[in-house]
């Protein structure tokens, strides 16, 4: 018998894999989630704690990944609240990314010149406790109604400069095709958007939402990239390799972006692992991210030594396809910068020492010509 038959018995095997049907029976107190696992008292004090801070919500679907005996169960500890939540910590903003100062309207967010963040719900399948917009999909914002999206197109056609839009949330997965195609059509028709993403946890959180329907309606707006979000190995099931695989075979590129957690995914090994599961299904793992300075995650977040040690022991040991870059969201929109292990060793007027990843002194001589113009950019761009 399948594990969630045992953890959610009555419940026919169409309704599982009914999306709607996973999104209405999210387990949302402790009651619900005590049926599925064993909750700590300190569980428990957070469910409690965080009630008033931002919602409780895990679908049928991702309550069943979860160990029921082991609190540090990386299913577990990205979907029950500890009491730390509750609590801001030093450094910690309510608005981590300074994306609300960048809003022109309530639904768009421009930070960078030539990118936009499209934000069309405030709601997701499983509320994730490291979420960087914890100020939007606790429910305190106007939604992100009809008017406001058409507000957002109208903004996006009086910007030329936008050449690429992510449409994001909340989850936009939680949305009918019907609702969902009416956003994604409305971006591809401005002519100068080049390149619409779409973040979304659903082939994590709930993978029955993707079914041949949503793959031709996301084929149907190309280019279109899919980014989606796993942070374990645990949460690569079969249902979600499905996910992912319709996706591509449809052509709709997928990858993923990873949030680096404190005793989740804090070591080279689960990385590794993640990655190549996510290689072998095509899906190319894109940011390994270092923790928002979100209110109420300290206990989540990892120095940023960690991230970078973990790159470190990746390097050589693994193909780089599965090595991703380790971005850092600097706080109250700085942007996103990047971070590697540093392998110089010194410079010299003749060149560059370098150490190997087992070790050892290289020297990579400059080359005997330093000139790098491109004289036929001006054929090939003129004017510009």
């Amino acid at each position: 018998m399948a594990t969630w038959q045992q953890r959610f018995p009555g419940v026919a095997e169409a309704d599982w894999r009914d999306w709607r049907w996973q999104q209405r029976h999210a387990l949302r107190s402790a009651e619900a989630l005590s049926r599925v696992v064993e909750l700590t008292a300190e569980e428990r004090a957070g469910i409690a704690a965080t009630a008033d801070v931002f919602r409780l919500g895990v679908t049928p679907y991702y309550a069943s990944l979860m160990d029921p005996h082991h609190p540090f169960c990386p299913v577990r500890m990205q979907a029950i609240p500890l009491p730390g939540e509750a609590v801001s910590g030093p450094g910690e903003l309510r608005d981590p990314l300074g994306e609300d100062r960048n809003r022109p309207v309530r639904a768009l967010v421009h930070k960078y010149p030539d990118r936009a963040l499209l934000l069309v719900t405030d709601t997701c399948p499983v509320y994730c406790r490291h979420c960087t917009r914890r100020r939007i999909t606790g429910g305190t914002e106007d939604a992100f109604d009809r008017g406001a999206i058409e507000e957002a197109l109208d903004y996006l056609r009086r910007r030329p400069e936008v050449r690429d839009v992510i449409v994001s949330g909340g989850d936009p997965l939680v949305l009918a095709d019907d609702r969902l195609a009416w956003v994604l059509e409305g971006v591809r028709a401005i002519p100068h958007v080049q390149i619409l993403r779409l973040a979304t946890r659903g082939p994590v959180t709930c993978p029955m939402r993707v079914d041949a329907a949503l793959a031709r309606l996301l084929r149907s707006v190309k280019p279109l990239f899919v980014v989606t979000h796993f942070n374990h190995a645990k949460e690569c099931t079969g249902e979600a390799q499905a996910a992912c695989e319709l996706l591509v075979d449809h052509g709709v590129p997928v990858e993923n972006q990873t949030v680096l957690l404190r005793r989740v995914n804090s070591s080279a090994r689960a990385i590794a692992d993640l990655n190549h599961r996510l290689l072998s299904w095509r899906v190319r793992p894109y940011y390994l991210h270092q923790g928002d300075l979100a209110q109420g995650t300290g206990h989540l977040r990892t120095p940023l030594s960690a991230g970078v040690a973990i790159l470190e022991q990746l390097r050589g040991h693994t193909s780089g396809l599965a090595i991703p870059h380790l971005a850092v969201d600097l706080p109250g929109g700085g942007g996103k910068v990047t971070l590697q292990p540093d392998y110089v060793l010194s410079r010299d007027p003749g060149g560059t020492w370098f150490r190997g990843f087992r070790g050892g002194r290289y020297h990579v001589p400059e080359p005997p010509e330093a000139g790098i113009d491109c004289p036929y950019d001006e054929v090939f761009y003129p004017g510009g």
